[in-house]
């Protein structure tokens, strides 16, 4: 579904906030997210917001947006605060992976972890007993951990094409969910910045974004481990976070930090895209994060066939890759025709002056749920 009225970047002013759109009418954006677009434009306090090409609706607002506004709309955030994406480099060779080995090997991410992590929260200020138990789990909805391999880097790219890569996306799992129910009746028209509610929730905000960080470290940690390896940090973006700007507070929904480099997440059977940001300000230091759905869960159930022989198809990729769900339904609604194409986002970000792609990246093998996982 293109949008011929907003081909390249066009700031459309609303009664409230200023618009821009970082798409191209070859996007395929869904009316509804459009209409939650316009809709918070003209909350009180809002005053800019920029959209990206992996908008789409979600259940408190849209996701692939940042919006600035001169007080604070924790719906804006919702309930996984801090999710974002880790890229790590593992020190294994390509050559060196044995495909079938390692699904067998990173089931292990389905099991609880056999050690306490309260050392770990206290390493980073957080209380040792801050839901301690669900570190180092993916969690449901579009969450994974994914075995890359790193190709067609543009030139001064210093990644190393040779080995492999974990791309973790993954947030604050029920931490984030708690600070969001714990706000008073009234909260969703805005917290005013020096108001007690206001300065309670940045406090759990803040910490549940070190809790997400933390979490998709260990993950990548566990998934290390399972393959044999080393891991190191490549870039850590959390996309669903608020941060107080000179202007007012800005709040990233879907929406990626512009970070020296940016993952751009495909389907589990499409390529992911490292970018680099070009330094916009139109864009407010964001990005879009991944592809965006398309379609969204209930309806997949209807447009993907649930027979065996569907879903053993669906645990394989054009890439020769596995996918790792046990799950039947979860398996179906992040089908990867749920999805918009990553490619497409990717483009409409260079062609409207935000980003230019540094490499490509191919999965190999998606960690999603394990039966065992599934019933704890």
């Amino acid at each position: 579904m293109g949008n011929p009225d907003m081909d390249g970047r066009l700031s459309a002013p609303q009664t409230g906030a200023t618009v821009t759109h970082f798409y191209t009418s070859n996007a395929w954006i869904e009316g509804r997210a459009e209409d939650q677009i316009h809709h918070i434009a003209n909350w009180t306090g809002v005053a800019k917001i920029a959209v990206f090409p992996d908008l789409h609706p979600g259940k408190y607002g849209p996701v692939g947006c940042a919006v600035l506004a001169d007080r604070i709309y924790p719906q804006l955030i919702g309930n996984d605060i801090g999710c974002g994406m880790s890229l790590f480099r593992l020190d294994l060779p390509m050559r060196k992976l044995k495909l079938e080995k390692a699904v067998r090997r990173i089931r292990a991410l389905g099991e609880p972890l056999d050690t306490p992590q309260g050392t770990r929260l206290e390493e980073i200020g957080l209380p040792v007993d801050l839901f301690a138990s669900a570190l180092g789990t993916i969690g449901g909805g579009n969450h994974f951990c994914e075995v890359q391999t790193l190709v067609d880097p543009e030139e001064g790219c210093d990644l190393d094409h040779t080995l492999t890569y974990l791309l973790v996306h993954s947030g604050s799992r029920g931490l984030g969910e708690a600070t969001l129910n714990a706000l008073p009746q009234g909260a969703f028209h805005g917290l005013m910045p020096d108001g007690a509610d206001a300065l309670a929730y940045v406090t759990g905000h803040d910490q549940a974004v070190l809790w997400a960080k933390l979490n998709r470290q260990i993950i990548a940690e566990r998934a290390a481990d399972a393959l044999r390896a080393d891991v190191h940090l490549v870039t850590d973006v959390p996309h669903n976070i608020l941060a107080p700007t000179a202007t007012g507070w800005l709040h990233r929904k879907g929406a990626a930090i512009a970070s020296d480099l940016v993952p751009v997440a495909g389907s589990r059977a499409t390529s992911s895209y490292l970018v680099e940001p070009l330094g916009l300000d139109a864009a407010m230091a964001s990005l879009a994060h991944g592809a965006g759905r398309r379609y969204d869960r209930s309806s997949m159930h209807g447009r993907v066939r649930g027979k065996r022989s569907d879903i053993t198809a669906m645990e394989r990729t054009p890439f020769g890759g596995r996918v790792i769900c046990e799950d039947r339904d979860l398996l179906i609604e992040e089908a990867p025709q749920a999805y918009k194409s990553a490619d497409s986002v990717v483009s409409d970000l260079e062609v409207t002056g935000v980003a230019q792609r540094v490499a490509t990246l191919n999965p190999l093998l998606t960690f999603k749920k394990t039966r065992k996982e599934g019933s704890r």
